[in-house]
């Protein structure tokens, strides 16, 4: 598939957001829908009104749309009923990252709903410009970047229709700054606290028999 057919004048699918559909191992939401028609649907859905809604710093964005490619939640609540089937170990996104202690469901363990909403993830060109400079593996081709000013780099797939907390250790990650695979923006408390409130109390969803992490 062409890079230029995962671009449209607003959006482009990031090779970081490419993972949730190519590689079975990603802990989290996994996408089965043709990758062009996807980022088309999404300008649409921009087109038509929904808006760019902020989030946890100024370069990143989201867009709530319906569930329109039939995605599990990445995400299940951990209960008394499936706590004995949660998993851990230490894990990375990427080879050049530090691996970190994650904990998990495998999917055919358990029963796993399809999400409402689809939480779109934006962040604009210019920072994916700067973490791509500092860690130049991070983005797996040495073309540049799509000139649309904002790329898809996740998708989650869940029932809410806002923002719902980044798991700690990526505030962690992103805190350590964009040689270490984050976003060098610094540590907010409050919002860790909220995350760790969240997070306590949910596991990202696996195919494989271990995650490729978010």
């Amino acid at each position: 598939m062409s890079p230029d057919s995962l671009v449209t004048k607003t959006f482009f699918l990031d090779n970081f957001a490419v993972r949730q559909w190519d590689d079975p191992a990603y802990g989290g939401t996994r996408i089965s829908f043709d990758k062009a028609e996807f980022v088309q649907r999404i300008q649409e859905a921009f087109d038509k009104g929904s808006p760019l809604v902020d989030g946890y710093a100024p370069f990143c964005k989201h867009i709530f749309v319906p569930n329109f490619v039939d995605a599990k939640v990445g995400a299940l609540e951990i209960t008394d009923a499936n706590r004995h089937l949660l998993k851990s170990g230490y894990t990375k996104r990427r080879p050049e990252e530090l691996a970190v202690l994650t904990r998990w469901f495998t999917a055919s363990e358990v029963e796993v709903p399809p999400a409402r909403h689809l939480d779109i993830i934006l962040y604009s060109r210019e920072q994916l410009e700067k973490e791509y400079s500092a860690m130049p593996s991070k983005q797996g081709a040495d073309a540049p970047l799509p000139s649309a000013p904002w790329g898809i780099i996740s998708v989650k797939a869940q029932d809410e229709n806002h923002e719902t907390p980044m798991q700690p250790i990526t505030m962690l990650r992103n805190a350590l700054g964009r040689e270490e695979g984050g976003s060098g923006v610094a540590l907010d408390r409050a919002a860790y606290e909220a995350s760790v409130a969240y997070w306590e109390s949910h596991a990202t969803i696996v195919d494989g028999p271990k995650p490729n992490g978010e």
